[in-house]
């Protein structure tokens, strides 16, 4: 079941394969799919050697349903998050070095680039550190999360989230682009300007219609 999804999932992770986001088989995708079902990627898979069929289904306990990998280790921890952050329906887990960096730096990226205000729709949280494949990665994102689409793990990566894919998958690479600066601009000994609230505003309602 779910063919057309489970490849929407496979060409996610390939996205960020290529965008840098993650080496090997570092990461994840995860997606909603139905009452108690889930999608995520299979656990030390490459990508590339990936099809559809290699994603698995989970139930809300993390059960495999459907497929016969097995389910990424941090399963439990996106399950708390589509649990307790009912609107969300995609979740990308990546180890992305830029944004990774900066959570050294700050404990808050703030909306200082129109692809945070645009993509993550809020300043993007950095959360404590917890071990991989640990249910604290995902309740601790939920604490963190606040009105963004994505959180910064502590020596560990982000989590980027949204309603469908599209939404984590943009704000996963816009969060790159948009720590890359910063770290680039901190290293200069800039400071980071803040914008005008009314300025975030316009640049937000502009967001409403973009690619329609």
């Amino acid at each position: 079941m779910w063919e057309a999804e489970k490849a929407k999932v496979l060409q996610a992770a390939l996205e960020i394969k290529k965008n840098g986001l993650v080496s090997l088989s570092g990461g994840n995708v995860s997606m909603r799919v139905g009452e108690d079902r889930y999608l995520v990627t299979p656990s030390g898979m490459l990508y590339e050697n990936m099809t559809p069929e290699d994603v698995c289904v989970i139930d809300g306990q993390g059960r495999l349903v459907e497929g016969t990998r097995k389910p990424s280790s941090d399963a439990s921890a996106l399950l708390y998050m589509f649990d307790h952050m009912p609107k969300i329906h995609a979740i990308i887990h990546t180890h992305q070095p830029w944004a990774t960096a900066a959570g050294f730096d700050t404990d808050e990226l703030p909306e200082f680039l129109v692809t945070v205000i645009d993509a993550c729709h809020a300043p993007v949280k950095v959360a404590p550190f917890t071990p991989s494949s640990a249910i604290g990665m995902g309740v601790l994102a939920t604490e963190y999360a606040g009105d963004a689409l994505a959180v910064i793990l502590k020596h560990h990566g982000v989590l980027a989230y949204g309603a469908n894919l599209d939404e984590a998958l943009f704000s996963a690479i816009y969060l790159e682009e948009a720590a890359k600066t910063y770290v680039l601009a901190r290293a200069m000994g800039c400071g980071i300007p803040q914008l005008d609230p009314a300025l975030i505003a316009q640049e937000k309602a502009g967001w409403q219609t973009y690619g329609q």
